[in-house]
């Protein structure tokens, strides 16, 4: 599996930022979201368990536009 990179948070600070990559698997679509990982435990508890082969992470809404910016310019599906 490759991971291309669809863009990072504009307000970041240099290699310390959320940023958002698709996957080529062929299965299935997927993506990649470097971001903070949360710790808080107001959070944790409205989450709930999380198996130990997960994690939890918070990205802001401008990294996830990358998404929908994927899907203007490609074309849902591609």
């Amino acid at each position: 599996m490759r991971a291309r990179f669809l863009g990072k948070d504009p307000d970041s600070q240099v290699d310390n930022s959320p940023t958002l990559f698709a996957t080529d698997r062929t299965d299935r679509v997927t993506y990649i979201a470097q971001g903070w990982k949360v710790t808080d435990p107001q959070v944790l508890a409205d989450i709930g368990s999380v198996p130990d082969h997960e994690t939890l992470i918070e990205i802001p809404e401008d990294v996830l536009k990358f998404y929908a910016r994927r899907y203007l310019q490609e074309g849902e599906g591609s």
